[in-house]
């Protein structure tokens, strides 16, 4: 995108339009009154995006006579009408990664990365570990992973169409297998191979509307809704189907809603298929994933411990 007013260059001149200053504190201003949960930092982004600079450097030219951008009030009044920030500027920031996000894939959330913190632990247990993230979405714990484990063989399963093509542009380039297919009955081949498995699956109760206007009229319904009206039908699929790929001894973790852990603990710790059952809280100190150990078959050899 071209800079407008090339801002950073020495010499830089004052336009007929107002400073960047200026155009932040309105901006600030109407994006608060559309009830925007962060409306400075979203008119700093918006700007850096269109400037091609970080927010920090956006904050220094604040303080000097640079005209504002051109276009930033035709973003900002899309913010305010809750169009989702990532969208606004294609990327969204998730850990170490900058990834391409946009209409059609759910946005990766903050509270993700504790879920991917459990999967990236304990695949640094395994010397060549085998990982595989259900329903990857923008593909951002599988990225984690295969940046952060170098070591792993990462593979990325996604059912939509539309959020495969954003999960294919951030992963591909990492040497992450991508495939399409339902996380019910994915990776059939790959059986009793996997050390880990990690999922975030949709979760919402089908009579559910998320508060935020940003998740319930722009996040992709299928990303969201689990099915039932407890929303764990796809959690649950999803935990058939990391006991059906895991190794004995094999770490399975899981994001769900808040209100969902106890039950979910309870299913998991009833299942025979699985050991270890443990809630873990979020940056926010609320139990929103649950992990657990493939238990061997009886009679089995095990690897069981070597996760633990």
């Amino acid at each position: 995108m071209t800079k407008a007013n090339s801002p950073a260059g020495s010499g830089a001149g004052r336009g007929t339009g107002p400073t960047l200053a200026e155009a932040l504190r309105q901006a600030a201003a109407e994006l608060a009154a559309a009830g925007v949960p962060s409306p400075k930092v979203d008119a700093e982004l918006l700007a850096a995006h269109l400037l091609g600079e970080t927010p920090g450097r956006i904050r220094a030219l604040a303080f000097t006579d640079v005209s504002a951008p051109e276009g930033l009030a035709e973003l900002v009044a899309e913010r305010a009408a809750r169009v989702p920030l990532q969208h606004l500027t294609g990327k969204a920031h998730f850990r170490y990664l900058e990834l391409a996000v946009g209409p059609g894939v759910f946005v990766p959330r903050p509270e993700t990365e504790t879920v991917a913190q459990l999967a990236i632990d304990a695949a640094r247990r395994v010397e060549k570990p085998k990982v595989a993230d259900l329903g990857t979405g923008s593909g951002a714990i599988a990225a984690a992973v295969a940046t952060e484990v170098p070591a792993a063989q990462v593979h990325a399963v996604e059912l939509s169409p539309l959020a495969y093509a954003w999960a294919e542009r951030n992963l591909v380039p990492l040497g992450v297998h991508l495939v399409l297919e339902d996380l019910r009955t994915a990776l059939a081949q790959h059986d009793s191979s996997f050390d880990v498995v990690v999922s975030n699956p949709p979760y919402i109760p089908e009579d559910a509307v998320p508060n935020e206007p940003e998740a319930a009229e722009h996040d992709p319904a299928m990303a969201l809704y689990g099915g039932g009206a407890d929303g764990l039908e796809l959690p649950l699929a999803a935990a058939r189907t990391a006991a059906r790929l895991l190794v004995a001894g094999g770490y399975f973790v899981m994001e769900h809603a808040e209100v969902q852990a106890p039950d979910i603990a309870r299913l998991l710790a009833a299942d025979p298929a699985w050991t270890a059952v443990q809630s873990h809280r979020d940056l926010n100190d609320r139990p929103r994933a649950t992990s657990a150990i493939r238990r061997p078959a009886p009679g089995a050899s095990t690897n069981e411990g070597k996760l633990l």
